[in-house]
């Protein structure tokens, strides 16, 4: 059994407890597996399992869940206003929400567009001022896609220097 994430950069890896083998696991039984991490922020996990099942292998996966490090803000969605197939040369807005956990001063967002060439271009950098605990706030980039292929959007909050959270979404662009 391993556990696995997709950001790297919030969990040292690698995972204590990792690797871990149950010598037998009758039909229906069940196993209690616990996992060590360092998180220096909040992220979504989910852990894998290879097995023996009357002499063949098999590949299990469970859902994503979410380990919480407390932190002053939360970037709680990433939107893309568009259908998820859009023309060439329409410009688009993408929308973040932040919400306020903490007292948070200091926090900025960060919006990238990576285009179907492999290519990142940042799109927006917003300083965000006070965010009052329990309340939300939309923050917004516009971006014109200009060949076809996916686009693969990004937000990234940070507090300082520190990234606390970030969400990714894709468009495809296409002529009309």
């Amino acid at each position: 059994m391993q556990l696995h994430s997709l950001d790297t950069l919030t969990l040292n890896f690698p995972v204590y407890g990792t690797g871990l083998y149950l010598a037998d696991l009758k039909p229906g039984g069940e196993a209690e597996v616990h996992f060590r991490v360092n998180a220096y922020g909040s992220t979504s996990v989910y852990a894998a399992i290879k097995a023996l099942k009357d002499g063949n292998y098999f590949w299990w996966e469970s859902g994503w869940t979410h380990i919480y490090v407390e932190e002053k803000a939360e970037l709680e969605r990433l939107l893309v206003l568009s259908h998820p197939y859009t023309t060439i040369g329409k410009t688009l807005s993408a929308e973040a929400t932040i919400k306020g956990l903490r007292k948070s001063t200091g926090l900025k967002l960060e919006f990238w567009v990576e285009n179907p060439l492999g290519k990142s271009e940042q799109q927006a950098t917003i300083d965000i001022k006070d965010l009052p605990v329990g309340e939300e706030a939309r923050y917004s980039a516009e971006f014109t896609p200009k060949e076809t292929g996916y686009y693969t959007i990004y937000a990234y909050l940070y507090d300082g220097w520190q990234r606390i959270g970030y969400k990714t979404e894709s468009i495809y662009a296409r002529k009309q």
